[in-house]
């Protein structure tokens, strides 16, 4: 079981996620969306597309753009389609 939290919160939790790059993809529903606020933010990668971001708040404190997902992943990043990643300090276990 792989879990992601940030400020003693769990924010993500699966038996299974999709491991590229060494990042772990949770499954989209294995996230607790109450603590995800989309953001405006988005970067490209040359082979997966394009990321758009989701800033993670607990308790008042915010982690701006510490999550992120790919809407429509390229062909060769099917596998991470309706998965989201971590990073900035969220711990994944």
């Amino acid at each position: 079981m792989k879990t992601a939290k940030w400020n003693g919160v769990v924010l993500a939790q699966s038996e299974t996620t999709v491991v590229i790059e060494g990042n772990d993809y949770f499954p989209m529903e294995a996230i607790n969306q109450e603590y995800f606020k989309e953001s405006e933010t988005t970067s490209h990668c040359p082979w997966k597309g394009e990321a758009n971001y989701y800033s993670i708040e607990v308790d008042g404190k915010v982690n701006k753009d510490a999550a992120w997902y790919y809407k429509t992943p390229s062909k060769l990043a099917e596998s991470i389609k309706n998965h989201v990643a971590f990073w900035n300090g969220v711990t994944v276990e």
